[in-house]
């Protein structure tokens, strides 16, 4: 099956594109590296899932690309293009898109290798993340998976993005949220969710339908509480314990697991982690101005990123988002929602979509 796909996938692009390899993926999509023959580079190609596929409309698919395609930041890996496999295929007709190849490892892999990282270390990933969350955050669009597996960190000793840490598929959620809005069919319906169940906010899990870029800030938190403490807060688990944890359980405080993380930076971590968004940082701009002011032993590693470097301004301090995407705080009804109805929401969702995480990496 995997030669006939790659077959076809070879068929579709004919000379645009030179399949080498395939990287593997998830439950979401596999994921191919291919050569851009015009321009002679590399380039990443993500085929969507047919579950996925058939619960979306290509054509709204397409055109959300291209709006998301136009994010342009130092530690954003780019969206290309969106097309889709013919339907006259042995696979039949499945969504893909592309972006540029990274040269270098995610950073799960660099947890699965040497554990927890460095303070110093993680607090310029965790800058330079942030800074990217602010970015895209203040150009409504939400990313709705921020995990390490989704997080790049370039090596090419020739770019000047050597060393740093890049986001993946931003954009690519929402894309798909907006085609299955204009489809027949629904993500709900085709049994699949939007995220990763180990780092889902309470109210992602719950499909709160005023969810806002504050999931982002949540899942952050998760991934960030895992690169200091070698672990995340919740871990094997079902998918439903996961939801469930992730709603009543009060993590391990950071500072308990591990005493060199200055508890500046533990308290930050700690506050992205609050079941209530209210209680989270309000954006991302809130978390580099604390990841600044955090005092480390020695020489401060470059936590401050010189984007110009990049030929790519940083973007000034924005208020909260206020998009349609990001959405409008709901501060009042959040404060006053009762915990059980996060729980009967959980459980209305892990019905849902259960069946699509089995054997997902968490």
């Amino acid at each position: 099956m995997t030669t006939e796909f790659r077959e076809t996938l070879q068929e579709t692009f004919g000379s645009a594109y030179a399949i080498q390899r395939e990287l593997g993926g998830g439950g979401m999509a596999r994921v191919f590296v291919a050569e851009e023959t015009a321009l002679g580079r590399l380039v990443v190609v993500k085929v969507l899932s047919p579950e996925l596929t058939s619960a979306i409309s290509a054509e709204r698919f397409r055109r959300e690309v291209s709006l998301a395609a136009g994010l342009h930041h130092p530690h954003i890996v780019p969206l290309l293009t969106a097309g889709a496999t013919p339907a006259s295929s042995p696979t039949g007709s499945l969504l893909y898109y592309t972006m540029p190849y990274v040269e270098g490892e995610s950073l799960r892999a660099r947890l699965s290798r040497t554990g927890a990282v460095p303070v110093a270390d993680a607090v310029r990933m965790l800058h330079e993340v942030a800074e990217a969350l602010h970015y895209a955050h203040g150009r409504g669009v939400v990313h709705r998976d921020i995990k390490p597996d989704n997080v790049l960190l370039a090596s090419d000793p020739s770019s000047s993005r050597a060393g740093h840490a890049l986001i993946t598929d931003f954009g690519v959620a929402k894309a798909v949220r907006a085609a299955s809005e204009s489809s027949t069919g629904t993500i709900t319906h085709a049994g699949v969710a939007l995220g990763t169940p180990a780092y889902m906010a309470p109210e992602q899990g719950a499909a709160d339908p005023d969810a806002d870029h504050r999931v982002d800030i949540y899942a952050y938190g998760v991934m960030a509480y895992e690169m200091l403490a070698g672990r995340p807060p919740f871990q094997a688990r079902s998918s439903q314990a996961l939801f469930a944890a992730h709603a009543l359980e009060t993590p391990l405080p950071l500072g308990d697991v591990r005493a060199d993380v200055p508890a500046e930076l533990s308290t930050l971590v700690m506050r992205c982690l609050e079941k209530q968004p209210d209680a989270r940082p309000r954006n991302a701009a809130e978390i580099l101005s604390v990841l600044e002011a955090i005092p480390l032993s020695g020489s401060v590693p470059s936590v401050v990123i010189s984007a110009g470097r990049t030929g790519v301004p940083s973007p000034a301090p924005i208020p909260t988002p206020t998009t349609s995407d990001v959405g409008a705080s709901k501060s009042a009804r959040r404060r006053s929602r009762p915990t059980a109805l996060t729980v009967a929401g959980l459980v209305v969702v892990v019905a849902a979509s259960l069946f699509a995480w089995r054997g997902r990496p968490g």
